[in-house]
């Protein structure tokens, strides 16, 4: 029975985070650079304890404050906005390969056909040639 009273001894050490520590957790929390989850992990602490924190330091997040995310949140406008910048840089990109590809093919066919094919084009077609068959040549 004597040995059920006394107190169990523990290896792991009693660890005090600082307040600095713990409002730099929590502005990191509400600035979205990481979870709760995550800062629990990175710092080994229980999540209810960063939960804690947040509740006693946080600005925006507290207890019994509900908070509405909304679908267009502010977050997910920007990732979307990153996303189509994206696909927008991408197709440029695809569209200046194609115009370097056209003109490296226009000075090869310059040099085949010994003409400048960019100069004949600015002319437009000669005065004798037809015109085809529902396209404008421009000319009367």
């Amino acid at each position: 029975m004597n040995k059920r009273l006394q107190k169990k001894s523990s290896l792991s050490q009693h660890r005090t985070f600082s307040m600095a520590i713990r409002r730099q957790t929590v502005k990191d929390i509400e600035d979205g650079k990481c979870s709760v989850l995550e800062a629990s992990r990175e710092l080994s602490v229980t999540v209810s304890a960063v939960y804690k924190w947040v509740h006693l330091y946080s600005r925006y997040l507290s207890k019994n404050k509900v908070m509405v995310v909304e679908d267009k949140s502010e977050a997910y406008r920007s990732k979307e906005l990153e996303r189509r910048l994206k696909e927008a840089e991408a197709a440029l990109g695809r569209k200046q390969m194609e115009i370097d590809f056209l003109n490296k093919l226009i000075e090869f066919a310059n040099e085949e056909f010994k003409t400048d094919l960019k100069k004949n084009l600015l002319n437009g077609p000669s005065p004798g040639s037809k015109s085809t068959k529902g396209k404008s040549t421009g000319t009367k």
